[in-house]
């Protein structure tokens, strides 16, 4: 079997799986909450605010990337299905024509924003060194699919479109029109997602660590606001029509 042929068979069964990658890290990501908030105790509060900013930062970059990506596709693409590939048309505009797999761009800055919070720069690298891998069988199963499926209008696209990386050039307007629609419902989840592992890696640092202290007030807050938010847009998904795909 081809090493592609292979990369694509392995990501297949990965697929399914690709909104969970982070939960693999949560034993060591307990460990090393338990040694407190290290670049706060070795290069002083101010650096650790800056980087606890910093990781912040890249968490809402990713969001945006995501934001960026769905809100200007169709509603049967650039989906969260999970037990098969599905793409009822080949998305080249918009953030396409920048790269390829823009979400998983957004997850890998997300993930890596929310580790690195935990102020543990090895524990980023290693679950980079984890993505890599992962992500390139995820992607070679998804391009074997794509690449069935859209043939010579795939292969164009992929000589002009590098797979992961921006190329931040030669940029085409989305081909659809801002859907808030479509972000509010594709989107809540990973939105409160990601607060409520900030808001528990930073529980963490505060009561595991070697000197326990007191959680910021603002931190009960932003988790009290997402979790209401999170549960009016289910209801609102669940019981009306109004976050339907148009």
């Amino acid at each position: 079997m081809r090493l592609h042929d292979q990369m694509a068979q392995t990501g297949t069964r990965l697929f399914r799986w690709r909104s969970y990658v982070l939960l693999g890290v949560v034993p060591l990501l307990i460990y090393v909450l338990t040694k407190g908030p290290r670049i706060d105790q070795t290069l002083g509060p101010i650096a650790g605010y800056l980087w606890s900013v910093a990781c912040i930062l890249m968490v809402l970059t990713g969001e945006g990337v995501r934001i960026l990506t769905v809100s200007f596709v169709d509603p049967r693409t650039s989906g969260r299905n999970v037990k098969e590939q599905i793409a009822s048309e080949l998305n080249t505009t918009g953030i396409y024509s920048q790269l390829r797999n823009p979400l998983y761009l957004g997850n890998c800055l997300m993930y890596l924003g929310i580790v690195l919070y935990a102020q543990s720069l090895t524990l980023g690298v290693l679950l980079a060194l984890v993505l890599v891998p992962y992500y390139e069988r995820i992607i070679a199963a998804e391009e074997s699919f794509l690449a069935t499926k859209f043939g010579q209008d795939y292969a164009d696209w992929c000589d002009r479109t590098p797979a992961f990386w921006p190329k931040f050039a030669d940029y085409i307007a989305p081909a659809r029109g801002f859907s808030l629609r479509m972000v509010i419902s594709r989107e809540y989840t990973s939105a409160f997602g990601a607060v409520l592992a900030l808001y528990l890696v930073n529980l963490g640092l505060a009561k595991l660590g070697p000197a326990p202290v007191p959680v910021s007030p603002h931190w009960h807050w932003a988790l009290s606001l997402s979790a209401l938010c999170a549960a009016a847009v289910y209801l609102v998904k669940t019981r009306t029509r109004w976050l339907r795909a148009r």
